[in-house]
């Protein structure tokens, strides 16, 4: 599978995840999908028949189309800056940040990679380690607001339609 098809299929998983929740599988075969073709839960169990559920879902018509949220938090005495003003924007910057990323993850996952030493059965080291890699667009700041003395919180979110414009954007390849 050339590379272009596999960020394509990528890109498809990943826009379809966000149109089902964790238990939406299971009830799938009862939603309101369009009947070209006869679907069942069971079909998800290897990686074809995964790409077929997929083409069905990319197929019918979604009616609820979700609106993502996510929020960020910065400390303001903790940002560089000489001035109390310059250490709030890169606070407020800084919350803005951490919103995309959370934005990020929703979208597009996490990836988290663990490393554990055991010796004489006993663990000697546990570490862990997060990251979020891809492209948000269109997301929009609903509030930026001192959320006590020293913190500032954003909050962004993506609506409907830019997630309708990335779903036929994601149909189209």
């Amino acid at each position: 599978m050339s590379i272009i098809k596999r960020k394509n299929l990528l890109v498809g998983v990943t826009t379809c995840a966000l149109f089902l929740s964790a238990g939406c599988l299971q009830n799938l075969a009862n939603s309101n999908f369009s009947p070209k073709s006869s679907f069942n839960a069971k079909q998800i169990n290897s990686e074809s028949d995964g790409i077929v559920a997929l083409k069905e879902v990319f197929d019918s018509s979604v009616e609820k189309i979700p609106t993502l949220t996510a929020v960020g938090y910065a400390v303001v005495s903790s940002q560089p800056g000489r001035t109390d003003a310059q250490k709030r924007l890169m606070a407020i910057r800084s919350a803005r940040m951490a919103a995309m990323r959370e934005l990020a993850e929703q979208v597009h996952g996490i990836q988290v990679d663990s490393n554990t030493t055991v010796i004489d059965l006993m663990v000697q080291n546990d570490t862990f380690r997060a990251v979020v890699k891809g492209i948000i667009r269109g997301a929009k700041t609903v509030r930026i607001n001192p959320t006590g003395v020293d913190t500032y919180e954003t909050v962004l979110e993506i609506d409907k339609d830019m997630m309708l414009m990335m779903l036929k954007s994601a149909r189209r390849t």
